[in-house]
């Protein structure tokens, strides 16, 4: 019924365009023949909002991968640095939260593991909503941050790095088999704000798959049956994404960048000090709206990452205007 009601909202959205666009063609030839101004201005503003709605739609269209429609996983990990990193992790985090309440989505926080004097070392999200992990997915990779850091009495300026992980959440029909030799199980108290359950068993899992080395822990639930079940599921998430970027770099070995996520590896800069620039070093889009950004509103970046995944172009959007 899911995959119905998005195929019926395509279709629809489709005709809904062809209709608008026909319309307003009438009334330019309507306009143009009885010499009103006006009218013509008003259609060709209509003309250009389809052209923008048509644009997104185009870039919809582009989230066909094997997993895009699906919910997703997403991590932040702070890179070395202490303070000034971690408090860059949860910069980071924050915007992640912000640009997913913005498209409608839903988030779960499965595990955050917080800094000793501010910010956080990691945190888990779970993103609900269509094509969370099409559009999330090439967010993948190293963050650079340059400012002046709060936490300096110098007034210097510091660059601290970030990463982001995602993997998508795998439908139950996707079967992927985890054999007990291979997985190591431990559980330990949750690091959270405490209370009086929290803190006293060892509720939190964490599981390790031995062969690949690919780790997965969960802390939101009370209940450590809850926790050991989301983990196994972000678990397998987690080796089927891996799977998926196996498949990618076999198919394009030539354009390596595409399935590397490794640290030095960065994919966007965020400079505030001594200038307001946030750059993506592999599209080349940019932005002096650093604030909008960090606020969540990096659709461009996305569209741009997305369209040059999918054509093999490495240029920006086309602007509409």
């Amino acid at each position: 019924m899911q995959e119905r009601t998005r195929l019926d909202d395509a279709i629809n959205g489709y005709k809904s365009l062809a209709q608008e666009l026909e319309d307003n063609i009438g009334l330019i030839e309507l306009g143009e023949a009885e010499g009103d101004e006006e009218t013509v201005a008003e259609a060709e503003e209509g003309l250009r909002g389809i052209r923008e709605i048509a644009a997104k739609r185009e870039l919809e269209s582009l989230l066909s991968g094997e997993a895009d429609a699906n919910d997703a996983y997403l991590e932040i990990h702070a890179g070395a640095g202490g303070t000034e990193a971690q408090d860059w992790a949860n910069m980071l985090a924050r915007m992640y939260v912000r640009w997913a309440e913005s498209k409608g989505y839903k988030l779960e926080m499965l595990e955050e593991s917080n800094g000793e004097e501010a910010g956080i070392k990691s945190v888990t999200y779970k993103v609900i909503g269509h094509n969370a992990y099409g559009w999330l997915k090439n967010e993948v990779g190293v963050h650079r941050l340059v400012r002046i850091s709060p936490y300096d009495s110098a007034a210097r300026r510091h660059t601290s790095f970030s990463s982001c992980w995602v993997y998508p959440v795998i439908d139950d029909d996707i079967n992927i088999e985890i054999l007990d030799k291979d997985l190591r199980i431990d559980t330990y108290r949750a690091s959270g704000a405490g209370g009086q359950h929290v803190n006293r068993t060892d509720s939190a899992v964490r599981m390790t798959h031995i062969p690949t080395g690919i780790v997965a822990q969960c802390q939101n639930d009370r209940s450590q049956h809850k926790n050991r079940d989301t983990a196994m599921k972000m678990l397998k998430a987690r080796l089927y994404e891996a799977e998926l970027q196996k498949r990618e770099a076999e198919a394009q070995a030539v354009e390596d960048t595409k399935s590397d996520i490794g640290w030095g590896h960065q994919i966007r800069s965020y400079v505030l000090q001594p200038y307001q620039m946030i750059k993506d070093l592999r599209t080349g889009v940019e932005t002096s709206d650093t604030q909008g950004v960090l606020n969540g509103d990096l659709d461009a970046f996305m569209a741009a990452a997305l369209a040059a995944k999918v054509t093999g172009s490495a240029g920006e959007v086309e602007d509409i205007d």
